[in-house]
């Protein structure tokens, strides 16, 4: 299956000298816009999307082309499975089509689920969801949420009790929101102060409540529906008949299964591999592989490795945060590493991940020997 009949010529587009007032007033809750394409002499020059517009050194005066992300070119005979492949590898939720290429239109993340919703009632939420989950509670500001969202590389924080109790949800949609200024009226001089009173205000106060949720035991095509129909970029994952926090479930979740495989080869993504300077995708593959081998009874579906450039620097070398996380017929496991250049925060998330892989594999080997004393027992 490819993407002709999915992709769309129904995009939004601006050019690169656009207001980025502007381009923050197409994200809010009536819209339900996922990002912009920028665009040039029928040229894409990236996009756009809500979290790209979380820095707080940007004012609405600046132009788009200051923000636009780099996107894959997919073209238009592209099958599904990559397409998915390539939105996930680069995160982003949209991407620009060509055709013979020439622009053609775009396609999303939504485009591609509402086309295999129907293939999706195989899978539960507990398959494929996130169970690592970025907390935070209803006490700390809207400041400390946004510096959580940039850090983390995510679009949505549960907020909770200190027991653990969910209450709440912020997103980067509530944010990008939350800072939009209608372009066309005047703001002069105090901007600036505006935005640190408000970044002062607790979560309680701007928090989404209730909040939806879904169950591990649910279909993905049930929480896709919810997703879809309602507007979400993900829900938040609760035990049946509890208020406390299992995991997370977004689009993200739902196209990195469609890349899973059968073939008996380890699929590992690589998201902002140019930051890696020495280090090749296949030597990452084969550390990553040797790793895996050490749990032989794993099956693995998937492995994404996330490079995050930070603003700080030693030495001209910005800071970077590697996450490596496995998906597994098992469990989700995760390392994470921050260094000075993509080799070596990487080589730290590694160390990291190959110690909680062999952890797990130590807490099985520990389960079966209980469960064989406990035979044993009751055979004597």
């Amino acid at each position: 299956m490819d993407i002709s009949d999915i992709a769309t010529q129904q995009c939004l587009t601006v050019a690169p000298e656009t207001r980025l007032g502007k381009v923050r007033s197409t994200f809010t809750s009536d819209t339900h816009q996922d990002g912009v394409l920028v665009v040039e002499d029928d040229d894409c020059l990236g996009a756009i999307q809500p979290r790209d517009l979380l820095r707080s050194q940007y004012d609405d005066d600046t132009n788009a082309q200051s923000v636009v992300r780099s996107v894959p070119t997919i073209d238009r005979s592209t099958n599904v499975r990559e397409a998915a492949r390539l939105l996930v590898e680069n995160r982003t939720v949209l991407a620009p089509v060509t055709q013979q290429g020439e622009l053609w239109g775009c396609i999303t993340a939504d485009s591609i689920i509402a086309a295999v919703r129907e293939n999706l009632s195989v899978l539960s939420v507990s398959d494929i969801h996130t169970s690592d989950v970025i907390a935070i509670t209803e006490d700390a500001t809207l400041g400390e949420s946004l510096n959580r969202l940039r850090e983390h590389g995510i679009s949505r924080l549960p907020v909770v009790e200190d027991d653990g109790t969910l209450t709440g949800i912020i997103t980067t949609d509530d944010l990008a929101e939350f800072i939009v200024r209608d372009p066309d009226q005047p703001h002069k001089g105090d901007r600036a102060s505006d935005t640190e009173r408000l970044l002062e205000v607790p979560v309680y106060d701007f928090m989404s409540s209730p909040v939806e949720t879904t169950t591990l035991e649910a279909t993905v095509d049930e929480a896709v529906t919810t997703m879809l129909d309602r507007g979400y970029d993900g829900l938040i994952v609760t035990p049946e008949y509890d208020e406390l926090v299992a995991g997370v479930l977004t689009k993200t979740d739902v196209l990195r299964a469609l890349t899973y495989t059968e073939e008996d080869v380890l699929d590992v993504q690589i998201t902002n591999a140019e930051l890696l300077r020495t280090t090749t995708k296949q030597q990452i593959h084969d550390r990553i592989e040797d790793i895996v081998t050490k749990h032989e009874s794993m099956n693995v579906y998937h492995v994404h490795v996330t490079l995050q450039e930070h603003h700080e620097e030693f030495r001209n070398t910005n800071l970077i945060r590697c996450q490596v996380r496995l998906w597994s017929d098992q469990d989700t496991i995760a390392g994470t590493g921050e260094g000075y250049g993509a080799e070596d925060a990487l080589s730290l998330a590694l160390d990291k991940f190959e110690r909680n892989v062999l952890e797990l594999k130590g807490k099985r080997s520990d389960e079966r020997y209980r469960g064989e004393l406990l035979r044993k027992l009751n055979e004597l």
